[in-house]
């Protein structure tokens, strides 16, 4: 009876991060060919939802820190989501997939999980040109009895293995899994986990590791010292990275009042610079949806750009209660005594009790390379000769190509601030 009475804890954490992730298997019950047939159709459907997942995501915590850096993987939060809702049922597994942005009137639970399957099989294919690894974990404790179908549907559509645990021994189990972070994200995310309760029964991980070389590099030598625009009475001294003649995609938005260029990696993914104009920052953040995303890829036109100058950055963000961002988005009862999470384990009644992120995104002169986390416990119940310079607050989207996905989404407001 005093095991019945205790409170489990099941923590979920995701992090963008690094190795290749594990060999992905079909269901026993679905052909290749099918699967294939299923994905051709949800891919922009995928794509479109988590498009309109980050950016809602994003207005919310824009909102909550109007003048800090914000950074973020929308894709790692979704997968990790997506996994959680493998084990969620009834009104709890719908919120979360209407979170995510599903319309679960024109595509079935089963086709999301298909479409989730895919995409880290697209991300997870070798390249020369990029580094990107994505993948999912499982950390369970010694005894903890999870349902078979939960286990196999986490292994065949997430690429999750399981590893045991002994989460009775609070700081060896939160070494053993804050390393596997460390390691999996080559050093840039630490101390995911600041803490676990010896009540703590599964944590969930996924994570994606970023790195990418731009076409054009930015010559080092050209790297200035300048002054970036906080605000109207705030001003800093940064390192401002500089290139002429430049031919990039670039479009001069009107309607929103910005102006955009897409840098291009050796890979041909693109990293998206958004800067809006004087005053009109918190105009432009209202109106981001997947609509103005899918007009400005395709209003982008390669144009030669006099002087380029974008700040040299690295900035971090560690969202510890990242479940109260998510309650704005309608996502709730999983976060409550009424949560259903049957589907994961039949010795306890779950609820997440927390989720957290971190991420961190360094741009210089070579390239780009980020690292994010998420972490979810769940317990008991004009160009022409004119030069751009991006030396006030801006926007930037890390875009994938094959797949559309934002893997990196932010706002940068003091490039010197971490």
């Amino acid at each position: 009876m005093r095991a019945e009475r205790m409170s489990p804890l099941l923590a979920l954490g995701l992090l963008v991060a690094g190795l290749c992730s594990s060999v992905h298997c079909l269901p026993e019950n679905v052909t290749p060919e099918e699967l294939h047939k299923g994905a051709s159709v949800d891919d922009h459907s995928l794509a479109s939802s988590n498009t309109d997942f980050a950016f809602s995501l994003y207005k919310q915590l824009a909102l909550e820190n109007p003048n800090k850096n914000v950074i973020f993987s929308p894709l790692s939060i979704s997968i990790a989501l997506g996994f959680l809702s493998l084990g969620a049922r009834g009104s709890t597994l719908t919120e979360i997939l209407e979170g995510l942005k599903f319309n679960l009137t024109e595509i079935q639970e089963k086709e999301i999980h298909q479409g989730f399957q895919q995409l880290l099989q697209t991300l997870n294919k070798p390249s020369n040109q990029l580094q990107l690894s994505v993948g999912n974990a499982m950390f369970v404790q010694e005894e903890m009895k999870l349902l078979d179908k939960f286990i196999e549907d986490a292994r065949v559509l997430y690429a999750s293995g399981a590893f045991s645990t002994n989460f009775k021994d609070p700081k060896v189990a939160k070494r053993l899994i804050n390393d596997y972070v460390k390691n999996k994200t080559q050093g840039k995310i630490e101390d995911l986990f600041k803490d676990l309760d010896p009540l703590t029964k599964v944590i969930l991980v996924n994570y994606i590791y970023f790195k990418a070389q731009w076409r054009t590099p930015f010559d080092p030598k050209q790297t200035y010292k300048s002054y970036f625009h906080v605000s109207e009475n705030k001003r800093v001294e940064v390192p401002m990275m500089s290139i002429g003649g430049l031919v990039t995609p670039y479009f001069r938005d009107e309607e929103l009042g910005c102006t955009l260029v897409a840098l291009m990696y050796t890979s041909n993914d693109s990293a998206l610079f958004i800067l809006p104009d004087e005053g009109k920052m918190q105009d432009l953040e209202a109106k981001l949806n997947p609509e103005t995303l899918t007009r400005w890829r395709e209003s982008l036109y390669p144009r030669r750009i006099h002087e380029l100058n974008l700040p040299r950055f690295s900035i971090s963000s560690d969202y510890d209660k990242l479940e109260d961002i998510l309650s704005q988005l309608e996502i709730k009862k999983v976060f409550t005594q009424e949560a259903d999470l049957s589907g994961i384990t039949d010795d306890h009644k779950l609820e997440v009790s927390q989720v957290v992120h971190k991420a961190v995104l360094d741009v210089g002169e070579e390239g780009t390379e980020g690292a994010a986390a998420t972490g979810i416990k769940v317990g008991i119940t004009s160009i022409n000769e004119i030069p751009l310079s991006f030396n006030r607050p801006f926007l930037i989207a890390i875009v994938l190509k094959d797949t559309q996905s934002i893997i990196f989404l932010g706002k940068v407001t003091n490039p010197s601030q971490a």
